[in-house]
């Protein structure tokens, strides 16, 4: 009897030897010649804290083996000598002395040209999409088997349509002679989620693109192809929480990493506790330790582990791709010191770049309390080079459509320009008027098109790095409370639609006109030094008129933009301006192309900015 039972012990434990497996070892691979020679691998799979480590490469070094609360999980911390050649080598895993699993690691060469990791800048023009929204270039990949949700709904927002990164890829020529130089998709990576996974702010795999989006191959190749017709890549990654599908959160590494509370404990979306130097301790967790919303699980970025992981997968998807820039969700739910600590570290592997952080307040000093420079005392330095300026957006609209006074209207626009003193750099601030979470702009101006046409004439002359949400190119609308409509489809992506927008001939005549200015302005706007790098100069409104200028010292061709917020036409005498104007006696209209043979006095319709160009 006691015979059987221990052959049967044996086949049990032979059972569970053969069963073992290595779930992941990330990241997956690496680059030799990195500034930073140390490396953390993340290693997943069952009872793998079991098993001894074993690894032998020239030039790299095991420094340590790190076992933590969950027996699932190890950590290697790995250091790769200077020297050390790219190739490829066992990672294997032992059990008293005998091999149980191996992993093949491979050290790459990092990728040299001239093409990638170009940086975004004021010379710029974003454009924002949502590729479940925007094109279906793939059917095939709609549905994926074995993922959570296989729903396809194109009449409900809350349920995937299909768009894709093939869909993008088929319109690269059309954003190229809008006059578009840098794409910024939502997230792409997986969000295996049971629903309203199609957004791509609940990560469920950090290194891997989502199957109904394509591969990461594919979006390798989209990057290389966006390149190629000279355009730039921004990719949107999320420091702050993953998805509950995600298996740190299914099988959680340790307890502290993610921020817990004994009840569930939402963020209290209040900024105001990071800055204040009367805040809560209270407060202060709450905000930065509070969960998002329940299917979001809060990261604790205080856990070195949490960290590596983060700074290593945003380091592994630039060089990757050859990503241009990276847009930072929810800047401010972070942790501060963490997330200066990643900016320097990415910054030190690629030095050109772009970086900004989504900062959603309503104040310029507490926009700049995020940026770097320390500029208004925060007591360190963020080294976040820009933000999404949601304040000179609120400014634009209390412009087109606020009445005249002291604070507002114009003089709101004019004031928020004049505090930009608290930034180290504001060119770095992308400007906007919308985004995938707010009421697009054709319905902020009310369908007005003529204030449409005035406050894209704003956002492509004003400082900073302007950026535009799809559609607004064709005058889509709608608000973002109660039905979530902005994230409507693009007409005319998806095969079989009753209406193509991608072409003038599915386009109604006020589409056209629309599409046409926004055109010739982004198109002027490639061409012109000012617009791209210049200073700005902004004079204080009178009479209703507003006036700034856009230059580069000793450079021909500045930029004069006029705002004419009144309703009648004004006769707009120059002398006033003569510290700009002194050099130069005549103008082009930059979108009616009409000739102004002097510059004395202009002539202002009513309700109109004009965008002139001194010569």
């Amino acid at each position: 009897m006691k015979r059987i039972y221990f052959i049967f012990l044996l086949t049990l434990l032979s059972g569970w030897a053969m069963a073992q497996k290595l779930e992941r070892i990330e990241p997956m691979s690496w680059w030799v010649g990195m500034h930073n020679p140390k490396l953390q691998l993340l290693v997943h799979g069952d009872q793998i804290a079991s098993l001894q480590v074993q690894l032998n490469y020239p030039g790299v070094t095991l420094k340590e083996v790190h076992k933590v609360e969950n027996p699932n999980y190890l950590f290697l911390d790995l250091e790769i000598a200077a020297e050390t050649k790219a190739g490829q080598f066992p990672i294997v895993f032992t059990k008293e002395g005998k091999k149980k699993l191996s992993y093949t690691y491979e050290l790459k060469n990092r990728t040299q040209s001239a093409s990638r990791v170009q940086g975004v800048s004021s010379k710029d023009l974003i454009y924002l999409l949502m590729p479940d929204r925007f094109s279906n270039g793939d059917s095939k990949n709609d549905v994926v088997k074995g993922l959570r949700e296989t729903s396809l709904n194109r009449d409900s927002m809350y349920y995937r349509h299909g768009g894709d990164i093939q869909g993008v890829i088929n319109h690269l020529d059309y954003l190229k002679d809008l006059g578009i130089t840098a794409i910024w998709m939502t997230p792409e990576i997986e969000n295996d989620m049971q629903h309203a996974s199609y957004h791509g702010y609940a990560a469920t795999d950090h290194y891997k693109i989502d199957p109904r989006y394509g591969s990461n191959e594919l979006y390798k190749a989209y990057v290389e192809k966006v390149h190629e017709k000279g355009m730039k890549v921004i990719k949107d990654i999320v420091h702050n929480h993953i998805g509950t599908g995600h298996y740190q959160f299914t099988d959680l590494p340790m307890k502290d990493w993610l921020n817990q509370w004994p009840v569930y404990t939402q963020t209290s979306y209040r900024d105001q506790p990071v800055m204040d130097i009367h805040a809560s301790l209270a407060d202060r967790k709450k905000m930065l330790d509070g969960w998002f919303v329940p299917s979001m699980p809060d990261l604790n970025q205080r856990n070195p582990y949490v960290q590596n992981y983060l700074t290593q997968n945003h380091i592994w998807w630039v060089e990757y791709a050859g990503i241009d820039g990276l847009r930072l969700d929810t800047y401010p739910y972070n942790d501060p010191e963490y997330m200066a600590d990643w900016a320097l570290k990415i910054k030190a592997e690629f030095p050109n770049l772009s970086i900004f952080g989504e900062t959603l307040v309503n104040a310029a000093a507490s926009q700049a309390y995020f940026t770097g420079g320390n500029t208004v005392n925060r007591g360190f330095d963020t080294h976040l080079p820009g933000i999404t300026d949601a304040v000179l957006k609120d400014a634009i609209y209390e412009a087109l459509n606020g009445n005249p006074g002291w604070t507002d209207g114009i003089f709101r626009l004019y004031a928020t320009l004049a505090q930009d003193f608290l930034y180290k750099d504001v060119t770095g601030n992308v400007i906007f008027m919308d985004n995938h979470d707010m009421s697009r702009f054709y319905s902020m101006v009310k369908e007005d098109l003529g204030k449409y046409k005035n406050g894209l004439a704003l956002l492509l002359t004003l400082r900073g790095i302007p950026q535009v949400y799809y559609g607004t190119e064709i005058l889509m609308k709608n608000y973002s409370d109660p039905d979530g409509k902005v994230r409507e489809d693009f007409p005319g992506g998806w095969k079989g639609d009753k209406t193509d927008k991608f072409s003038a001939s599915g386009r109604s005549s006020k589409e056209n006109e629309a599409f046409d200015y926004f055109r010739k302005l982004a198109r002027f706007r490639q061409n012109s030094i000012a617009l791209q790098s210049g200073k700005m100069m902004q004079y204080v409104p009178e009479n209703g008129i507003y006036v700034y200028f856009r230059y580069v010292e000793g450079a021909e061709k500045p930029v004069m933009v006029i705002f004419n917020t009144e309703d009648k036409t004004k006769e707009l005498k120059t002398d006033r301006f003569k510290e700009r104007t002194a050099a130069f006696s005549a103008a082009s209209n930059v979108l009616s192309g009409a000739t102004l043979d002097q510059i004395k006095t202009i002539t202002v319709p009513a309700k109109s900015v004009l965008v002139l160009e001194l010569k």
